[in-house]
């Protein structure tokens, strides 16, 4: 029996769970309903995973950075496709972040980009931008904003990479956990699904997605929270940085670990301790609590750094 992937109907979604058919060799795309479903891109997860819960799919597609910590009971990851650049990239005005004007305005949705970019840059004028892809680079083209920030795996899906201006680094845009990533969700019962995903997962991907989603479980993150996390296994050894902070970049933290590759829940959770015992709830709380659309950065920013920069997991 041909395999049937749950999919959202946008065009990168489609994008996705077409790549996901062809490594299959060959699915059949479900475009899963989110009608009735309230909130923003939760619900999108939960029409896909309604689709495979009412067995109208065996094998559902996310982009992992939208895919909650807890899953539904019945439902499991199964594999992870070979991941994509994770990294952020900037389209429109300079070629470096050194090298935008002063002023420029910046449109994103992501309190995590917002946050980055007012810590890096407080003199930028970030304003909310929302809607899909192609809604975003109309309004940078028609000169509504001087730069949007988007994620390279985004545009490389979509073909149109070659569009950005510039990648931003990990240091200085500390990806969202699981960007670039693709998660293949089943029913637990499902074998022939698991099996068939499996085949076609990555298993530096999944250490990698694996380090990031217990970070973000063991702080109670989810899509909207300023918080970034990004995992890179070399070898047998996985590193992990992560960023916390307030939407108006004021305060932050970054830390970073290192731990084995072979225990990535334990590396996970050791950058979510240290983030915790450095004021990470505090401010995590403090920005859950502040009005997303704060009007503009604040000039007396206070910056602060985790004094310990390296970590292991133990063991």
């Amino acid at each position: 029996m041909k395999l049937r992937i749950a999919t959202r109907g946008s065009a990168l979604a489609l994008a996705q769970a077409s790549q996901v058919a062809e490594l299959l060799g060959g699915a059949e795309l479900v475009e899963a309903s989110s009608d009735g479903e309230p909130g923003d891109k939760a619900r999108f997860v939960r029409g896909v995973e309604r689709a495979l819960l009412d067995g109208e799919a065996e094998i559902g597609v996310h982009s992992a950075k939208d895919l909650p910590a807890e899953l539904p009971a019945g439902l499991a990851i199964a594999a992870v496709p070979a991941r994509e650049d994770p990294a952020d990239a900037w389209l429109g005005v300079g070629s470096s972040l050194d090298d935008v004007p002063e002023g420029a305005r910046v449109g994103t949705a992501s309190l995590r980009r917002r946050a980055q970019l007012l810590a890096t840059r407080p003199d930028l004028r970030v304003e909310n931008l929302h809607g899909n892809v192609d809604t975003r680079l109309r309004k940078l083209a028609d000169g509504e904003l001087d730069a949007i920030v988007l994620a390279v795996a985004g545009l490389r899906r979509l073909g149109r990479e070659a569009e950005a201006s510039f990648s931003l680094s990990a240091e200085t845009m500390t990806p969202a956990a699981g960007q670039g990533a693709l998660v293949l969700q089943i029913r637990v019962s499902d074998e022939a699904a698991r099996e068939a995903a499996e085949r076609i997962g990555d298993e530096v991907s999944l250490c990698e997605l694996t380090v990031e989603r217990a970070a973000i479980a063991r702080l109670d993150a989810d899509c909207t929270t300023p918080i970034g996390v990004h995992a890179r296994v070399e070898g047998k050894r996985v590193e992990a940085n992560a960023f916390a902070g307030l939407p108006d970049g004021s305060e932050w933290i970054r830390d970073r670990v290192e731990g084995e590759a072979e225990r990535p829940d334990a590396v996970g959770a050791l950058l979510a301790e240290r983030l915790l015992a450095a004021g990470a709830r505090e401010i995590l709380d403090r920005a859950k609590a502040a009005h997303s659309t704060a009007d503009g950065p604040k000039t007396d920013a206070y910056h602060r750094e985790s004094a310990h920069r390296r970590g292991g997991a133990g063991g």
